[in-house]
């Protein structure tokens, strides 16, 4: 199994620590870290997915330029205290004609709209890929660019979005596949729950850990209900984790 993984690219960096009184300056919390976690988050991430699901030929084509998440996270309660982005753009940068397409077995595109790829871009991957699967914060219905992808996956606001502007679900439910958090996914009018016994703890890169699930186990079976199953389940792993990890 050989997969592409393509689009923009961060490091993700988990600052820990405690907060036990409040500034005399103003009124917030006085942080004191005690541990800092980095890893590759958004296309980088599905990718470290995938290898931690057993993809040892995997390959990452991303943005040159670096985008910094840094997320300041008090430790006893989990609570987020603050994110600081870092360089939040890159340029456009890829050029589709430099890749072998027919090389790979199913190829990635990890669109977080940062500005790696441009809607052509996205379009010009899909038409040249075997097997294509897309994760987009782009609107849907924007022309034919996602029109040859095996399947397009977004969460339940991005997917409100694209109706706002236009978007018909019926004319996308058979490639569509929509997240909906605690309440699983959907894909073609059917329902696929999780478990929400657990105890969330972060929701960081849990879509990546879907993408890279879902992708794994849809090449090795070609079956829907069991690549969506064990996307959900490896999700609801690593939400359990604190910050950005793999399965």
């Amino acid at each position: 199994m050989k997969i592409l993984v393509i689009g923009d690219s961060c490091t993700d960096v988990f600052v820990y620590g405690t907060c036990k009184r409040l500034c005399p300056e103003a009124p917030i919390p006085v942080f004191n870290p005690s541990r800092t976690i980095t890893n590759q988050g958004m296309a980088g991430n599905v990718v470290d997915n995938l290898r931690a699901l057993g993809v040892r030929k995997t390959e990452l084509i991303t943005n040159n330029e670096q985008i910094i998440k840094t997320r300041y996270v008090e430790t006893k309660s989990n609570q987020m205290l603050l994110r600081v982005d870092g360089n939040d753009k890159v340029s456009n940068s890829f050029d589709y004609r430099k890749v072998d397409f027919d090389s790979y077995d199913a190829v990635i595109v990890a669109d977080y709209d940062k500005g790696y790829l441009t809607y052509e871009d996205i379009g010009k991957i899909g038409h040249n890929s075997k097997l294509s699967f897309i994760d987009t914060k782009k609107t849907i219905g924007s022309g034919d660019y996602f029109k040859d992808y095996t399947f397009v996956k977004m969460n339940e606001v991005e997917w409100e979005d694209c109706v706002e502007k236009g978007a018909v679900y019926s004319e996308w439910k058979d490639k569509l596949i929509i997240t909906m958090s605690e309440r699983g996914c959907m894909y073609n009018e059917k329902r696929y729950p999780v478990d929400n016994s657990i105890e969330v703890r972060d929701l960081s890169g849990a879509g990546d850990t879907w993408m890279a699930s879902f992708v794994y186990e849809y090449i090795q079976s070609n079956n829907m209900d069991k690549a969506i199953k064990l996307a959900n389940d490896n999700a609801t792993i690593v939400v359990q984790k604190r910050g950005v990890t793999t399965v």
